[in-house]
């Protein structure tokens, strides 16, 4: 009997100190986590913060193509002839549209901008009646080989200062509306030319040309060798 106490007496005991050396274990490991998680944190403060490894975006492409950009042929050049008859002594203002460089940026349903550079090569001949001259010229848009859409002219001053020929870069920038999002730059071409008279037209058309330094006073001819004399 003693020893049935006994045994229930120690029974007992356990079953009190059991749930206690448990919540003392549970309550050991919150400490252990939380004094890890704040020496994390400390590390973390402590250490310099790491750029990211995701670079910049880059520029996005365009939605499409860009407009043509030409020179039309008819306009491409300028030569004031005094009195219309070609020869170089009639020669007044001469220019020539020498290239064009261009770019474009549109995307989503934005219109198409296209920023132009154009290259002028200019002089003047012995009809010229001064240093300074006022050259015009157009950029006009159009639906591709179809009808034009806008048409706008320049003026473009130029001083020769004293010289036959003078060169010129004038900076435009052309914004094409979209009807909407899927209408690509290449159905518009953009032209560019001279305001030209339609006797100039008509003289490029021909292709005759002078050079753009054209009317620079030519060489006296040499004289007329004698006559030989009469043989007695």
């Amino acid at each position: 009997m003693r020893r049935v106490l006994t045994a229930l007496a120690a029974l007992s005991i356990a079953a009190s100190v059991l749930p206690v050396a448990a919540e003392a274990q549970t309550s050991q490991r919150q400490r252990d986590r939380g004094s890890s998680g704040q020496q994390q944190a400390s590390g973390d403060d402590a250490a310099p913060r790491r750029a990211p490894r995701i670079a910049p975006l880059r520029r996005r492409a365009n939605a499409g193509p860009c407009p043509y950009v030409k020179i039309l042929y008819d306009a491409a050049r300028y030569v004031e002839l005094d009195g219309g008859r070609a020869a170089v002594a009639n020669v007044g203002y001469t220019g020539e549209i020498e290239g064009v460089s261009s770019d474009c940026d549109y995307r989503e349903n934005d219109p198409i901008r296209v920023d132009m550079n154009v290259l002028f090569n200019l002089g003047r001949g012995p009809q010229a009646t001064g240093e300074q001259r006022t050259y015009r010229y157009w950029i006009a848009v159009t639906e591709r080989n179809n009808a034009i859409l806008s048409k706008e002219y320049f003026d473009l001053p130029v001083n020769f200062a004293g010289q036959r020929t003078a060169t010129a870069t004038e900076e435009r920038t052309i914004v094409i509306p979209r009807a909407e999002a899927t209408t690509s730059g290449g159905n518009f071409e953009i032209l560019v030319g001279f305001d030209v008279t339609p006797e100039m037209a008509e003289f490029n058309r021909s292709g005759s040309r002078f050079r753009v330094n054209a009317g620079t006073t030519p060489a006296a001819p040499a004289p007329a060798a004698s006559a030989a004399a009469p043989s007695e």
